[in-house]
């Protein structure tokens, strides 16, 4: 049964700004479910409100359930409120986008998101689910996260979205280690060609790694000085994020911004 619930809320993982509906055989090859699988998963989210279907393309989109949990979070637990100014000073500070995640399932979902105004830019979007082991708030929220975590994402599969993504696990505990020492990330290439990022992790009241705030840039432009200037404003703003959610920094996050 677990099992089965799994499955069907990996599905809800690939709707986003850029991709709001999408079709059975589309859905059955990005899950790598057969379709009839598919179709059982996305009857039994309809009826539970989570999936609608389109009556003229037949594609299926977020339901109105996912909208009212949305609400009923935003109420209680305000997110948006407290990193959307940090994701704007992070923006001024470095001219580059700025993104924060929460840890959803086996991933981080963006939650928040400041583009940069250059026309060179890294764009995202809201929603964008990032994978653990491939991009630089993955492994900066990996590093701080509980050993069972840790070893579930290690044990794979872990897909290769570039030539440079690292899927080696003895290779990405090296640059768990350097993470939980540092407090910061650097990845490059990693989950999408010509893009840098430097990321570090939020804790939350718990003192436990929710997600994590980033900064990411074309590749061109990260230079060691670019790049001494953005793991500044990224550590401040990790650190500005935690004691906003109630949490005390670890040392290691601290750093430059103690």
């Amino acid at each position: 049964m677990l099992g089965t619930v799994d499955k069907a809320l990996k599905l809800l993982d690939f709707f986003s700004e850029r991709r709001p509906a999408i079709g059975l055989s589309e859905m059955a090859r990005l899950a790598g479910y057969d379709k009839a699988t598919t179709r059982r998963l996305l009857l039994a989210l309809e009826r539970n409100g989570m999936v609608e279907q389109l009556l003229e393309s037949r594609k299926y989109r977020l339901g109105v359930a996912p909208l009212r949990l949305a609400r009923v979070r935003d109420a209680t637990y305000p997110v948006a409120d407290i990193v959307q100014p940090i994701l704007r000073r992070l923006v001024e500070e470095t001219g580059e986008t700025a993104h924060f995640s929460l840890a959803s399932g086996g991933a981080l979902a963006t939650i928040g998101l400041e583009e940069s105004p250059r026309a060179s830019r890294v764009s995202l979007e809201r929603g964008e689910v990032l994978p653990l082991h491939a991009t630089a708030s993955g492994i900066a929220y990996l590093a701080f996260s509980p050993a069972a975590v840790v070893e579930a994402v290690l044990a794979g599969p872990l897909q290769r979205h570039t030539e440079q993504t690292v899927t080696e696990p003895v290779r990405l505990r090296d640059a768990l280690a350097r993470v939980r020492h540092e407090g910061l990330c650097r990845s490059d290439h990693g989950y999408e060609t010509e893009v840098a990022s430097v990321a570090a992790p939020v804790f939350d009241a718990s003192d436990q790694a929710q997600g994590a705030v980033a900064v990411a840039t074309p590749s061109f432009r990260m230079t060691a000085e670019t790049e001494a200037r953005i793991r500044i404003s990224v550590r401040r703003a990790a650190v500005d994020l935690t004691r906003a959610f109630g949490a005390m920094p670890p040392p290691a996050l601290l750093g430059e911004a103690a």
